[in-house]
């Protein structure tokens, strides 16, 4: 069993990868058979990703940190429950395409067995 402790230690240097850029830390944080989705809208345009297991989640990890780059992060609010996670946070994002930056909030919802993410679900909106 993974304690709260542990689970919280998992979010920050899963947050921590991500706004870095480190892929194969990223994935080092999600279970063989971890289901991955995120969801929202960006200039009024939905967009949406769903994945199923590490093949598939390092392929779109890798898209995202090649197409984004993450800045100005703040962590609004991390609740644990058992297994499960919700976290509130924000940061800049930085299209390295276009140049566009856009001020974002996003909600993780995690789930944690193992000492791995099983399951993670982000939704996203600009600010």
């Amino acid at each position: 069993m993974t304690d709260r402790l542990e689970i919280e230690q998992l979010l920050r240097e899963l947050h921590a990868a991500r706004t870095e850029g480190h892929l194969d830390r990223l994935c080092a944080l999600f279970a063989a058979d971890a289901t991955f989705r995120i969801a929202g809208a960006s200039d009024g345009k939905p967009i949406a990703i769903t994945a199923g297991g590490l093949a598939e989640i390092r392929a779109w990890l890798a898209v995202m940190l090649k197409a984004f780059k993450l800045t100005r992060y703040q962590l609004r609010s991390m609740v644990i429950d058992g297994g499960r996670a919700a976290v509130h946070w924000q940061v800049d994002i930085h299209s390295k395409i276009t140049g566009v930056v856009v001020p974002t909030e996003l909600v993780d919802l995690v789930e944690v067995s193992g000492g791995r993410i099983t399951s993670y679900r982000e939704f996203f909106a600009p600010c």
